[in-house]
């Protein structure tokens, strides 16, 4: 199991942050532009974990070099289930550079929008007022 697919399920804020680079960039499932940075991404991952619910990945894809891994996973947002796919990209150093989700289906796609748009203020003020 992947170190970051581990801090996920264990729920530790810290450890899926000490696994970000500096320079990462969060590409939202529900927003047009890119996110750099760790602190942005970091409250936009905490922010995550608490809008979904009953949330499991359930495969893991992983690149033979271990750069690129792939995590499929299901949730639920506000009684409407999705599933997406975190992609991530390792950098030399082994920290996420690169953090790409998509999700379907388009009506789990707006749960998600709506839920982390109520979320958007909290997301900036623990990101240090950064978008």
């Amino acid at each position: 199991m992947h170190p970051f697919r581990k801090a996920v399920e264990a729920g530790d804020k810290e450890a899926v942050a000490a696994l970000l680079a500096e320079h990462v960039v969060f590409t939202s499932p529900v927003a047009f532009k890119p996110y750099p940075g760790k602190a942005i991404t970091a409250a936009i991952l905490n922010a995550v974990a608490e809008v979904f619910e009953d949330f499991t990945y359930i495969r893991e894809i992983a690149n033979p070099d271990g750069r690129d891994h792939a995590l499929v996973f299901t949730a639920t947002v506000n009684g409407k289930q999705l599933t997406g796919c975190d992609f991530l990209h390792f950098d030399e150093e082994g920290k996420i550079d690169d953090f790409m989700v998509m999700v379907r289906p388009l009506s789990g796609a707006n749960a998600l929008a709506a839920a982390m748009g109520a979320k958007f203020d909290e997301i900036a003020r623990e990101a240090g007022g950064h978008e």
